[in-house]
């Protein structure tokens, strides 16, 4: 009897391939396109008002993300997480030009928690997230302090366990921004050097009690500069240091969050000290869900302060697909020059009012 030499060649593939079907990794492909107007007064020292379209954020940053997971057996899992920011207005690519600049990482989970290598959110990013009811938002705590939206680190070994309501969690990076591109996500301090184990070293620690109902974490965050690196970090003893305490509970349907940033920083230029207050409440209702927040940033020693009110609404659409508005109002005292949204300039001294609009999808 003769044998067809091709179906003899896909029984012998179907053979090899049967073990790695049982493994197979579960991938995932997500993301969240969004984008906004915004409309600004004060831009300038003389005064001038500007309608834009914004890049860096609508309601929450652009994303193409690629995540998926295989289940090693004893309730071990891989995983990885590719995820790309985008700038919608442009289509160029966000966190200082990196092609995954979200995340880019590789893990093992199990009962024990969570361990991640590579580029990660670290603990100042988590620790206030379900405290800060306006998260990464255009009018947000991200304008006062640019670290907070872009708390990631690269060549991170990071941890994060949940113990019933108790949270912990840890990040050690060996050289925390490898880009010069600029800006809050690129502040070139790739680290890894010989003979200087604190150059571009950071390090972060969150511990937390959370319920449903409440919850209240704690988190801290060094950073150490190098040669070159930006924020005026330019040697290995310079450092940048936060500390927070979050806090969120729920009253019905309604969140109210609250938290303090404590900042230290001991640049080339001296040493800088501050703090940043924040009080905020969500509440949903049928389709729609309504924000609002008061934060306030204090210089110590300075006449810096910077004041800032926003209200938001947001209405579903759908489950995917959503519309939404915000108005705000950033108030600067004495040289304080803190925009409105997060990316945007202000007159020193100046009180800025802005208006925004815009859509969002999931995907």
């Amino acid at each position: 009897m003769k044998r067809n030499p091709i179906h003899a060649a896909t029984v012998l593939v179907c053979i090899l391939a049967a073990p790695a079907a049982f493994a197979q990794t579960t991938v995932q492909i997500y993301g969240v396109v969004d984008t906004s107007l915004s409309y600004l007064t004060n831009v300038d020292a003389a005064g001038h008002a500007v309608t834009k379209m914004n890049s860096v954020t609508g309601e929450l940053p652009s994303r193409i993300g690629f995540r998926g997971m295989e289940d090693l057996g004893n309730g071990l899992q891989a995983f990885f997480v590719l995820e790309n920011g985008l700038s919608l207005d442009t289509g160029m690519t966000g966190q200082g030009n990196r092609l995954f600049g979200r995340a880019a990482n590789v893990g093992l989970k199990g009962a024990w928690g969570t361990l991640t290598l590579g580029r990660q959110q670290n603990m100042t990013y988590i620790a206030p997230q379900k405290a800060d009811v306006l998260g990464p938002s255009l009018f947000a705590l991200g304008s006062i302090d640019p670290y907070l939206p872009n708390a990631r680190s690269d060549n991170a070994i990071g941890y994060m366990g949940n113990f019933g309501p108790v949270v912990i969690g840890a990040t050690y990076s060996l050289g925390r921004d490898a880009s010069n591109a600029g800006g809050p996500p690129a502040t070139n301090c790739a680290g890894e050097v010989p003979g200087n184990a604190q150059a571009c070293r950071q390090y972060t620690g969150l511990v937390g009690y959370e319920t449903k109902a409440w919850g209240v974490n704690t988190s801290y965050d060094r950073m150490h500069g190098n040669t070159g690196a930006a924020g005026g970090l330019t040697g290995s003893g310079n450092t940048d240091t936060r500390m927070t305490l979050n806090g969120y509970a729920m009253l019905g349907a309604t969140k109210i969050g609250a938290g303090v940033i404590d900042r230290d920083t001991k640049a080339a230029a001296g040493r800088t000290e501050s703090d940043l207050y924040y009080l905020g409440a969500s509440y949903p209702f049928g389709a729609f869900v309504v924000d609002g927040q008061w934060a306030k940033r204090v210089i110590r020693h300075a006449e810096a302060d910077a004041t800032m009110l926003v209200a938001r609404l947001t209405y579903a659409l759908s489950k995917r697909t959503y519309v939404y508005t915000g108005v705000g109002r950033m108030a600067n005292d004495g040289t304080s020059a803190v925009p409105l949204d997060a990316s945007g300039s202000v007159g020193t001294g100046k009180t800025q009012n802005g208006f925004m609009a815009g859509l969002r999808h999931h995907f």
